[in-house]
């Protein structure tokens, strides 16, 4: 992802990782809980879809995803 959006202000790059991972995240978790063997259940928050994701997590993906992308550069060179 990061080869298609390296350009981008950081702003943008950190929100595009942030619904990738949401994205990958709702994904697995509703593959995994048609069989109920889902692992995460978000129900007591208050922003939560589904149960699968929870939208106030949005800061901490935004962060992570720019953490990872550095970490990566750095291994990278």
């Amino acid at each position: 992802v990061y080869t298609l959006i390296r350009t981008l202000p950081a702003l943008i790059r950190g929100t595009i990782y942030m619904f990738c991972i949401f994205t990958a995240e709702f994904t697995a978790g509703s593959i995994l809980s048609v069989k109920e063997l889902c692992p995460w259940n978000y129900e007591r928050s208050r922003y939560h879809i589904r149960k699968l994701i929870r939208l106030d997590y949005a800061p901490l993906w935004f962060v992570t995803g720019l953490i990872y992308e550095r970490l990566i550069l750095s291994r990278h060179g």
